[in-house]
């Protein structure tokens, strides 16, 4: 009698704590910054089992360093949870006015992100050696200074900032091509120490880029430029150009520095190759 009621606790134990079945992709959210009170979002995929490893992706919603919010990364999170992947949404501090922050503390809180993903790859179930990251125009950014510059200000830091996979779309990769935005740094940081396109080595992870042609908010050199560094340690790296179009998929007929408006075939062609990229890589389970 003893026994059978060891294996049925056994039984009940095993499914409760190894399956999370939900009926919905939900956002938990988290701390990972008590000092900034800055918040990420995960959600995990359905059938979530913690006795099993999955490949995360840490996400960073653009808006030039100065506006914009985690939940507009939701969608994608929800994307990619949805393909067996452990999805985070990230908040990070923005330039504002009124205060002294700087991209380059929104290049730390990036950095300061995903060694808290690393930290808790345990909690999450996440293979630590599968932390992709994806970002478009000023995220994206941040994304390739947290592989670039590993550990920015944390020089001691054990547990590395850096991903093991970027997807970048409509990225900003060459501060250089702004010739104002040192002031936007005041004397925190020289611009050229936070311009990722200039400082690809052989430890920078394999790339994807998707980028219109006519950008003018954040130019094709850059990608160009990244590229090109990339092929010289033979590092992998995919750059996808779409004629027509610039800063994230808004028609070349169109301003593409206001409020984007991308052409709907282009942005899914981008999202399927960003896709296959993962897949080449095995960070996608379904």
């Amino acid at each position: 009698m003893k026994s059978i009621i060891f294996i049925s606790s056994f039984i009940i134990t095993f499914f409760t704590s190894a399956q999370v079945k939900t009926d919905s992709l939900a956002l938990e959210e988290f701390t990972y910054d008590e000092k900034n009170e800055l918040k990420i979002y995960c959600v995990r995929p359905f059938d979530y089992y913690p006795d099993k490893e999955y490949p995360a992706i840490v996400i960073f919603h653009g808006g030039g360093w100065s506006v914009g919010e985690a939940s507009w990364g939701f969608n994608s999170a929800k994307h990619y949870a949805s393909k067996g992947m452990v999805a985070f949404s990230v908040q990070y501090r923005l330039q504002e006015s009124d205060n002294e922050t700087t991209p380059y503390e929104s290049v730390l809180d990036a950095q300061n992100a995903i060694r808290w993903v690393r930290k808790n790859a345990s909690k999450f179930s996440i293979n630590d050696n599968m932390i992709a990251s994806y970002g478009w125009s000023a995220g994206a950014h941040l994304a390739a200074c947290a592989a670039i510059f590993n550990n920015l200000d944390a020089p001691n830091e054990s547990i590395s900032s850096s991903p093991n996979l970027l997807l970048l779309k409509s990225p900003a990769l060459s501060l250089l091509l702004y010739p104002n935005f040192q002031k936007r740094l005041h004397d925190k940081i020289d611009v050229r120490e936070i311009s990722p396109a200039e400082f690809v080595s052989e430890n920078t992870p394999p790339t994807i880029i998707v980028i219109g042609k006519d950008d003018t908010v954040t130019p094709l050199q850059g990608s160009e430029q990244y590229k090109n560094n990339m092929d010289k340690y033979k590092n992998q790296c995919e750059l996808i150009i779409y004629d027509g179009v610039g800063h994230l998929f808004t028609p070349s007929s169109e301003p593409d520095d206001g409020w984007p408006n991308p052409d709907e075939k282009v942005r899914l062609d981008a999202q399927k190759k960003m896709d296959d990229f993962l897949k080449k890589h095995n960070y996608f389970k379904i």
